[in-house]
């Protein structure tokens, strides 16, 4: 009894449509993926409600300044670049950022968005009255 299968060739012409058809799928999929992340980004993100403003320096991690008093970063920190894709919190040592932040129940920062120009123009409730806050 053999075992062995022997390898089939494809006819020439099945081949070359089987070809044709994954080329134009593939095609027809990016230009689906490149459409729809072009317009996913919205133009100014949604924020918390209790999310406050202010002027954030990363000092060195976790230790952080708000408007110029010392904070602390909590542990599972989310800092959303404005992009709004996660950031690293030692890629922003030493940068002044104006951000958007809430607190978590402990007093620690728990979550960080910097924010784009437009965002920036947009009334928030500030953590530290003015003269401080930008």
């Amino acid at each position: 009894m053999n075992r062995c299968f022997k390898a089939r060739t494809l006819h020439p012409g099945v081949a070359l449509l089987l070809t044709a058809t994954l080329a134009l799928a593939h095609v027809a999929s990016f230009a689906q993926s490149s459409s729809s992340t072009a317009t996913a980004q919205p133009a100014v993100r949604p924020f918390p409600a209790h999310a406050l403003r202010a002027a954030l320096v990363v000092t060195q991690t976790p230790s952080i300044t708000i408007d110029g008093k010392p904070a602390r970063l909590s542990p599972g920190v989310r800092i959303y670049g404005a992009n709004n894709m996660l950031v690293l919190s030692a890629a922003l040592t030493g940068q002044p950022l104006l951000v958007n932040f809430v607190r978590e129940p402990l007093g620690l920062v728990h979550k960080v968005w910097i924010l784009t120009e437009a965002e920036a123009k947009l009334p928030q409730a500030l953590a530290t009255p003015y003269p401080f806050s930008r």
